[in-house]
């Protein structure tokens, strides 16, 4: 899934190519991930793109007063073909399609079978629920220590369930949920309530430096590489079995019913494994 890095990288990227030029058509290959009605699609016909704004993890393409606002959920991108010829077979299936000025033409695409992304037509973004309940974004500069010790303090739940809830940080997910606690040198699982204060302001460098970094990495690379270099960069996450580029130990996991984590041992948990049940269910 597209995280914050990616989707502000690619959101540079199609307002460079995208802000001033007129929507002339608009194709809906997945009704299903049309969820709005009013204003209809049609009504991006012949507007103007003026800007591409992030929020959170949604894609805001604002074309004169409408705004299509896209959620890329875990198998969506988006790809842009200047001259309108596709170059590449990758990104799975049409969803949408804008034709943009004589030729050009951008696809929202999604792969796998996990068919979750979203497109949006409205007149204000902030009625999209996912939109309405986003917390802060991890790098605004509102964000300094004092706010960010704020969120954390009187929430009881996880470190790696906390960073990933979008309604207090938008746009961090599994992947750099990983990185950050990584980085910061906690365990996923660590309950928020009883972090220290160094900790709290460990994890707030950890987070803002993981981010900025991810972004000034990503803005140098074109779209296509984006999610494979992603996954190419990461020091811990989708590594379970290589070691840590910090300390040397094994990268381990834990997993759910959909998803995993990966943390170093050594460099989070004082050497302890966590707690795996799926592994737990295959030894007995």
């Amino acid at each position: 899934m597209p995280e914050l890095p990616e989707l502000e990288a690619l959101g540079g990227f199609l307002r460079s190519c995208l802000v001033g030029r007129r929507i002339s058509a608009v194709t809906v290959a997945s009704v299903a991930a049309l969820k709005t009605y009013d204003p209809p699609v049609e009504s991006l016909v012949g507007r103007t793109i003026g800007s591409v704004v992030r929020h959170g993890k949604f894609l805001d393409f604002v074309v004169d007063d409408v705004h299509l606002v896209v959620h890329l959920a875990r198998g969506g991108w988006i790809r842009w073909e200047p001259d309108g010829v596709r170059r590449s077979v990758r990104g799975g299936p049409l969803v949408m399609r804008l034709a943009v000025g004589d030729a050009a033409v951008l696809d929202i695409t999604e792969a796998g079978t996990h068919k979750q992304t979203a497109c949006y037509v409205v007149t204000d973004p902030r009625t999209i629920p996912g939109i309405a309940r986003l917390g802060m974004d991890p790098l605004d500069p509102a964000l300094n220590p004092e706010r960010f010790a704020a969120l954390v303090q009187g929430t009881r739940c996880r470190l790696k369930t906390w960073l990933r809830d979008q309604t207090i940080l938008a746009g961090i997910g599994n992947a750099y949920s990983d990185e950050i606690l990584h980085a910061a040198k906690l365990s996923p699982f660590h309950p928020t309530s009883s972090l220290t204060p160094p900790e709290i302001h460990r994890l707030y460098l950890a987070t803002r430096e993981v981010l900025a970094e991810a972004i000034d990495h990503a803005s140098r690379l074109g779209p296509d590489r984006l999610k494979e270099d992603k996954k190419t960069r990461a020091r811990v996450h989708g590594r379970a079995g290589m070691p840590c580029p910090v300390c040397g130990d094994t990268i381990r996991s834990v997993y759910f019913a959909d998803s995993s984590l990966q943390y170093c041992p050594t460099c989070q948990t004082d050497g302890r494994p966590l707690a795996d049940r799926r592994l737990s269910r295959l030894l007995k």
